[in-house]
């Protein structure tokens, strides 16, 4: 049992599981009021959660941690590390906000949107709890589901042509992971992902099966050029579909990459570290300049999580503490920030019921209060000084410049371009002259709707006051990556042209052991 006596990450997920099957048999009223209940008791227990969470450097990595036998090597296994234990409480934040925001945008089959809410949240969750390797490919593979339903039911006109787009470009990327899955467990003779995370797989053997992964992760995050499903799934998915597309699931490819990739694979993770530079290199300048000209705001917010997801990757794979902080703190802070800005536009969207950036302008005449709160988030995607994500920006770039100055220099543009197009998004919907007839009428921000982005203002401006309320709970495992990584990783930018080493590099790879790695010897030796 863990240290909370009861069996926390568990009633996390059978809550809103109980609470879907709850909404499919009530009134479209009670619906509404289950979901929002359910919601809120997740979000306490995430908070039980980080205050019960050991955050020194001796704590066991692995904390809260449940373990039942299923059969054969199947197991329910479940536990956190820092890492996941923030993804967590930004999940369970973000979930009682979708469901207000859907209060009243949604009319039609609304038990059944609930309840697909419902079931992304215990996916979600699933998928960053588990700690056996074919319970993380069932929720990463399962949360799919109640999405391409929410697009494909709730969304726009071209809804069905979306859904199938994301459904089909996620589940096939897949498919060469779950291959490499079963490989992995045949040579390692374990599916306990802590097992698997100190195990040496040949050098050799790691590029294939970093690339499986890598398949899977970077459509996951996306990547440039598997990027394209993105822009459509957001365009057609109803505002709080964005949301968890934008604040949770996309994170789902950068977790991967910290719970695998890295770990697991660490001298193919250098062997490729060109290429993921290279795509994400390409991803800031390109997407960037394809958000600047966008018509619609979902769409231009949309390119702009793949520029932001680039930034994160390149700080993943400089291979030192500022690098994969700084990711985490972008996966946070775009988490709260996109989503925000997809709320912001449901907001005139539900007054005015078009997207197109050139419908608007001057709303900062009769919508004073919701021209303050974009501009807060406008500014935090920029990468203002005092938001969360210049925290994560920051680390990352500074990560990266140790790794690589020229992969630095190109990423910094993002930051360039990214002011250039939120700018100018914002100065064409709330600055000029107020003189359609039907956006004069429109009516300033109500209760609902400050009840949902005043939190996030707040969330904000935590991060990027205090930052280290962040960095904390995850600064050892972070540590525990760099240490894995060391002996696989070349200096400087030398890291670009990397090759892969030889099989008595990637033992001597496991020679620097932290104060966690008999916590990792125990935990397998039990399993």
């Amino acid at each position: 049992m863990n240290q909370l006596g009861f069996p926390i990450l568990s009633l996390m997920m059978a809550l809103p599981l109980a609470g879907a099957l709850a909404s499919l048999f009530s009134s479209a009223a009670a619906s509404r009021m289950i979901a929002l209940a359910v919601t809120l008791v997740d979000l306490l227990l995430g908070v039980v959660l980080w205050l019960n969470f050991d955050q020194g450097l001796s704590a066991p990595q692995w904390q809260f941690t449940e373990y039942a036998p299923i059969f054969g090597r199947f197991a329910w296994a479940m536990g956190i590390d820092g890492i996941a234990l923030l993804l967590i409480v930004l999940t369970v934040f973000l979930m009682p906000i979708c469901i207000l925001a859907s209060w009243e945008a949604i009319s039609k089959r609304v038990n059944e949107y609930m309840a697909a809410f419902l079931l992304m949240e215990t996916m979600m969750i699933g998928v960053f709890t588990a700690q056996d390797l074919f319970l993380f490919y069932i929720f990463f593979e399962a949360g799919l589901i109640p999405m391409y339903l929410i697009i494909g039911i709730w969304g726009g006109a071209n809804r069905i042509y979306a859904s199938y787009k994301f459904f089909l470009y996620t589940l096939l990327g897949s498919v060469l992971m779950l291959i490499a899955m079963l490989w992995m467990a045949r040579d390692a003779n374990s599916t306990y992902i802590p097992t698997l995370m100190q195990h040496s797989f040949d050098p050799k053997v790691q590029i294939w099966l970093w690339l499986a992964f890598f398949a899977s992760f970077a459509v996951k995050m996306p990547m440039w050029p598997v990027h394209t499903w993105l822009p459509d799934a957001h365009v057609q998915a109803p505002t709080a579909g964005s949301v968890i597309l934008a604040g949770v699931m996309l994170k789902m490819g950068g977790y991967g990459f910290l719970r695998f990739s890295l770990p697991m694979f660490p001298e193919a993770s250098v062997y490729f570290a060109w290429l993921v530079f290279a795509l994400s290199m390409i991803a800031v300048v390109y997407t960037s300049l394809v958000a600047l000209v966008q018509q619609d705001m979902k769409k231009l917010i949309a390119y702009s999580s793949v520029a932001h997801m680039a930034i994160v990757t390149v700080g993943l794979f400089a291979f030192n503490e500022a690098g994969l902080e700084g990711a985490m703190m972008v996966m946070l802070g775009h988490g709260i920030t996109a989503s925000a800005l997809f709320l912001c536009v449901g907001v005139i969207y539900d007054r005015l019921h078009t997207r197109e950036i050139d419908r608007y302008g001057g709303l900062a005449v009769n919508m004073p209060q919701y021209a303050m709160i974009f501009l807060l988030f406008t500014m935090a995607s920029i990468g203002l000084p005092g938001t969360g994500n210049f925290v994560g920006e920051f680390l990352s770039l500074m990560g990266v410049y140790e790794a690589s100055s020229w992969v630095a220099l190109v990423s910094t543009t993002g930051i360039i371009f990214g002011a250039a197009y939120m700018l100018y998004l914002y100065r064409r919907v709330c600055y000029g002259d107020l003189t359609k007839e039907d956006v004069k009428a429109m009516p300033d921000l109500n209760l609902r709707e400050w009840a949902i982005l005043a939190p996030m203002a707040a969330v904000i401006l935590w991060m990027g006051v205090y930052p280290e309320s962040f960095l904390k709970p995850m600064r050892a495992d972070i540590h525990m990556i760099v240490e894995r990584m060391a002996s696989a990783k070349p200096e400087g930018d030398a890291q670009l042209t990397a090759g892969v080493p030889q099989a008595s590099a990637a033992h001597g790879s496991h020679e620097n052991e932290d104060a966690h790695s008999s916590n990792h010897e125990t935990a397998g030796e039990a399993h």
